[in-house]
């Protein structure tokens, strides 16, 4: 084993940062999935102004993610981390106090704006502290917080209101992330930064994204596109098949699985390349998908659940990855912004896009297109890919001419 190979992952420093992401994660899924009831129930709103709560929050957060990267490059990743989740705990102490649905709407816009930051500073801190020749099984073990989340938040939450009120579950919520401060106020992060200087000029669109990691974001957005039929769905589309009880344990087998699984495919990814790794979860996904598409009792459902946890679960660490491997060092906050930007574009149109297909085709239709689709993404991977050895093949060859 070299020496490379015994560079270790879980430092304190990356151990911080993964709890960080997991309390920024734990509040915004906690605070998705009980919001809408909220303004329905609470502020006798209708469930278009609930769903209005949640996709508000995304556009400013779709808004500010390219400038995510420049702000980070400019100021410091560990400086915008701090003043972004001191914002953004602040945002979510002020649910306790705020019981007007406009006043709400402008607050979960400002929310979105820190938790865009947020999200931005500890993706690329992660892929500065996992040594280079480990980072697709590093950044794979670090998706493991926001997929912890997934789970924690929603069962969290919906468990909180059977037995207190929302004032008591935003409390909670904002204290939680308050604890996320407090890691992130502890860990030391080594700023990557340029050794050319370089002039001051006019904002150009190289300062918001990345282009060399624009590719795989747009493949990584179709991914995206579909992954939004389970998250705004699953859970209407199992109390039209009488499943509501299975509906609270889909996430958990998902994350279950994909914990399971995710030590192998990030050591892969590393050892054999990102292909061996990619194109078998992306056949999970579909084949999850069309399991959703047929199911009628909780065997199906949960198994379905199961095969989408290994497929979609392995492929964003994995392209998020590639993303940060495609460009240089000390712009691994460009790409992360870049890469993220269009996930949640993708998230986005396609809570948009497959809401109006389950609304005139029903939700077993929805998923097997969804699954259809996902067929798109490995012929879009595979180009992309193949542009990439060209181009890499076409700068060697030039540089061995010189």
């Amino acid at each position: 084993m070299n020496q490379t190979e015994k560079q270790p992952i879980w430092t304190k420093g990356f151990i911080s940062i993964f709890l960080s992401n997991f309390f920024i994660f734990l509040a915004f899924y906690g605070l998705l999935t009980s919001l809408p009831i909220y303004v329905v129930n609470d502020l006798g709103r209708s469930s278009v102004d609930g769903g209005l709560i949640v996709t508000i929050f995304l556009l400013s957060a779709i808004f500010v993610r390219p400038f995510s990267g420049k702000l980070l490059q400019d100021f410091g990743k560990k400086r915008m981390l701090m003043i972004s989740m001191i914002l953004f705990t602040v945002c979510s102490f002020m649910y306790l106090w705020i019981d007007n649905y406009a006043l709400l709407l402008i607050l979960r816009f400002v929310h979105g704006i820190w938790f865009s930051i947020a999200t931005t500073a500890t993706g690329a801190i992660a892929a500065d502290m996992v040594p280079v020749k480990r980072r697709g099984e590093g950044l794979g073990y670090f998706v493991m917080s926001t997929n912890f989340a997934v789970v924690c938040g929603p069962f969290l939450a919906l468990t909180l209101l059977q037995f207190t009120s929302f004032t008591t579950l935003f409390f909670i919520l904002a204290f939680l992330i308050t604890v996320g401060v407090l890691f992130t106020a502890f860990s030391k992060v080594n700023e990557v930064t340029r050794t050319v200087p370089v002039e001051k000029k006019r904002l150009q669109v190289q300062d918001l994204l990345d282009g060399k990691a624009l590719p795989i974001a747009l493949v990584g957005s179709l991914v995206a596109f579909a992954y939004s039929s389970v998250l705004s769905f699953i859970s209407m589309y199992a109390n039209e098949l009488e499943l509501l009880d299975a509906a609270s344990y889909f996430f958990v087998v998902f994350a279950v699985v994909m914990i399971a699984s995710r030590p192998f495919s990030g050591r892969l990814f590393d050892t054999k390349g990102p292909n061996i790794v990619i194109y078998p979860a992306i056949a999970f996904f579909i084949v999850g998908l069309l399991l959703l598409s047929i199911s009628h009792n909780t065997f199906m459902f949960l198994l379905a659940g199961a095969f989408i946890g290994l497929g979609y679960g392995t492929i964003v660490p994995c392209f998020q990855t590639l993303a940060v491997q495609s460009t240089e060092h000390h712009r691994s906050a460009h790409a992360t912004a870049t890469f993220f930007t269009l996930f949640d574009s993708g998230i986005a149109a396609g809570s948009f896009v497959l809401g109006i297909v389950a609304a005139q085709l029903g939700y077993q239709t929805l998923y097997l297109l969804a699954g259809l689709f996902l067929i798109s993404v490995v012929f879009m991977y595979k180009y992309v890919q193949n542009r990439k050895k060209i181009s890499t093949s076409a700068m060697e060859l030039k540089e061995s001419s010189l």
